[in-house]
Parts: C-alpha cells; structure tokens; sequence
C-alpha cells in the first residue's frame, strides 16, 4: 500500500486505531443510487485514495459497494506493491425493519460475515449498527452480538449509526464497547447537540458526521438560485430538501448561503468548505463523512484544515441558526422514524430482502 504521510490530520478512534477526520462516503456508488461503470468507481476510489482520502464508510445495504470496494482494495494493493494496506474501511450492520422481530445473534453474525466476504478481508474495522424501530425489543442483544465478534477479533471496533442519547446508553449499560455513532450533522441540523455530544464526551464517543453540506445544497451551486423544481434528481437532495424546509425554508436558507459566503471570501475558500469546517470544530466530532461522486472536489477537500473559523465567523452564523438552532426539532434521527412522517416516507427499510447471506 501507499506509505506516503497521511495529508489530513488524524484522530485516535480506538486502541491505537487512528482515523483521518475526512471519510469518502459511499452511499452515492450504491447500484440504487448510481449510474456509474464499476470501473469508473473504481478509477474514482483510486484516485481519491492517492490524494490522501483513504477512508471509506459503506454499509451492508450500499448495493455492489462491499463487493466494489474489496475490488479495489485488491486492485490498490496490487498496484502499489506495498505490504501492510492504509485503507481504512467502515461499514454497517443494517438489518431490515420486517426482519427486527425475529433478527438473531445468529443473523447478526450472518450479516457481518457476509462483509467479510465481500470485502475480502479477515477483519473488518468498524462495523456500525443501525436499528430501524427501537419500539421493537433487540437491539441491545444484537450489539452484544457484535461486541463477542470484536472480542473473537472480526472486528476492530464497533460503532452505532443514528442511535439518540436514551437508546445509546442503553448499550452502554449493557455493557457494549461503543466508540462511535455515525449522525446527520449540519448548519441545518442542530439535533446532536441536544445531549449526544454531552454523552460523548462522558463515555469517550466519536461522532462521524454525515450530511454536512446537505447533499450538496450547502453549497456555492444553490447560492441566489430559485428552489429546485420537483421532481429532484435523486433520494438524497429529497431528503435534504425536507432538512431545509425544517429549517426555515428556501429564504431562511439563502440567507445562510449568503452568511457562509461572506465567510468563504474572507478564508478564500468554498460555501461546502465552510459548512463542513463549521461541524468539524464541534466538540467530539472525530470526522465528517464527505459523498463521493467526483474527484474534482478533491482540492476543495483537503482545503478544509488549511483555515479555521473564528469567533466573528461562528457569532454569524449564530445570527442566522440562533442559539439551539432551527432546523429539524427533536433527538437525533427522530423524525426519520416517524412512521407515516415525510421524513420516514422515503427511507428504504428493507433493502437486505433478496440478499444472500452467503454472498
């Protein structure tokens, strides 16, 4: 692998584990979500892995992304010639909503090997388990599941993704060796800060933030233009599009814009450099999970830590969010499992049906 030095700063995630504080998400690469050739996808994971972006987070449920990324973790190792690979790989343990009722440790350990397969590997470095309805009982069971993977040595760590503060101390309680929750943070979206970095900060727990550009709507693209006619062009600008109506709405949210402008010309840098910066600095945030479709964001990227958001740039900002925030109200991600809520309504549940453990 490449044993050049790591360009983007680092942070201690578990044991000596270190991680850089910018992930490639690879939600977008997902079959249901993209369009691209697979080799297009792996030329673009090449390329963002040989500019210092060597993290990814995918999940279980990213059709073909398991598979695309054991691919290239083969390919990038063959090509550099080194031993020892720098890649770093995070995934989820998704199980579907119809499957929580009867889902076994069984299940679980069914999950997490199929991951294995797929990529390729003997251990896996973080796996992160989300639980679609915590009205259904199980799902301290299944990280504990999870946690005797880790102690057999499948796993390095394991994380959670979208848990609020009441159902992550759950699995504290329980005993769970819990290092990270992956959370929709943003200008826009203010709900870990209402407890979860508190609880982070007691128990030692990372956040991973995705969403911190909202799909690309926090953004120079969307800066004085007129609200995007429906239909969008994708799940992921829907969602965030209903993050912006929580918000305020389209003129609540050009004045953020132009706010985060007058920012990025004073640093010299982008609205979405901004927006991600403003996250990054948040306490107990470890790193900011940035979507990957292109490798022409890649400069913008690695700008992020060249520059450093000052008390004048934070006071306006808070003129325009205010002190808690408008945005989405509640604990973390729970509007998305408001059963019938707008939210919820475009959330795939069950995308493991048809799914062949044994893949």
């Amino acid at each position: 692998m490449n044993t050049a030095e790591p360009l983007l700063p680092r942070q201690n995630l578990t044991d000596g584990y270190t991680i850089p504080r910018i992930i490639n998400g690879t939600w977008q690469l997902s079959a249901g979500h993209s369009q691209s050739h697979f080799e297009d996808s792996l030329s673009l994971l090449r390329q963002l892995a040989d500019a210092g972006l060597v993290a990814f987070d995918c999940a279980d449920i990213y059709t073909g992304v398991e598979e695309l990324l054991g691919r290239f973790l083969d390919s990038y190792q063959d090509r550099t010639g080194h031993e020892g690979a720098v890649i770093q790989i995070h995934t989820k343990c998704v199980p579907d909503l119809e499957s929580l009722p009867s889902l076994t440790a069984g299940d679980i350990t069914a999950i997490v090997d199929r991951s294995l397969r797929r990529l390729g590997v003997e251990r896996l470095d973080l796996v992160q388990l989300h639980w679609w309805d915590f009205n259904i009982p199980g799902v301290v069971e299944a990280s504990l599941a999870l946690d005797r993977m880790r102690r057999q040595g499948k796993l390095r760590a394991v994380g959670v993704t979208n848990f609020d503060v009441l159902h992550l101390e759950d699995l504290l309680d329980a005993g769970v060796c819990v290092v990270s929750n992956q959370v929709q943070f943003s200008l826009l979206d203010h709900r870990p800060e209402r407890g979860m970095l508190a609880l982070c900060q007691r128990h030692g727990i990372s956040l991973f933030c995705y969403g911190t550009i909202a799909g690309g709507f926090l953004s120079d693209r969307y800066l004085d233009q007129p609200d995007p006619l429906i239909p969008l062009e994708n799940r992921s600008l829907v969602k965030y599009r209903l993050i912006i109506e929580e918000f305020g709405g389209w003129k609540q949210f050009q004045l953020l814009l132009r706010t985060l402008r007058r920012i990025a010309d004073k640093h010299g840098v982008s609205i979405a450099a901004v927006a991600t910066r403003y996250v990054l600095q948040k306490p107990h945030v470890a790193a900011a999970i940035i979507g990957v479709r292109r490798a022409d964001h890649v400069a913008d990227t690695l700008r992020l830590f060249s520059f450093a958001l000052d008390s004048e740039d934070l006071a306006c900002i808070a003129s325009v969010c205010g002190a808690d925030g408008p945005g989405p109200q509640g604990s973390v991600y729970a509007l998305e499992r408001m059963s019938g809520g707008s939210h919820a309504s475009i959330m795939h549940t069950n995308l493991c049906r048809g799914q062949d453990t044994k893949q």
